[in-house]
C-alpha cells in the first residue's frame, strides 16, 4: 500500500487557522486553483510557491515536503 505524501500547503493552512479561499484571495487566484494543490491534484509553481510561502510568513522549505531519508 503505498503511503500518500502530506500536503504542506494544507497543513500550514490548518496551523494557521486560514483556509484555502483565504489563500486564493490573497494571491488573487482562483479558488479551484489553490483547493488543486491543497489536494495534491495540481502543485504551484517555485514563482507562487514563493507567494504562499510569503503570504503565509513561512519559509518556503516550510511548505516542501523532504525528501531525503523518506520511503
Amino acid at each position: 500500500m503505498e503511503k500518500k505524501a502530506a500536503n504542506r500547503i494544507k497543513i500550514v493552512l490548518a496551523e494557521k487557522n486560514k483556509t484555502n479561499n483565504w489563500l486564493a484571495e490573497q494571491l488573487d487566484m482562483n479558488k479551484t486553483t489553490v483547493s488543486k494543490w491543497c489536494t495534491n491534484q495540481m502543485q504551484p509553481t517555485m514563482e507562487t510557491l514563493y507567494a504562499v510561502a510569503d503570504v503565509l510568513d513561512v519559509d518556503v522549505r516550510e511548505l516542501l515536503v523532504p525528501t531525503k531519508g523518506t520511503k
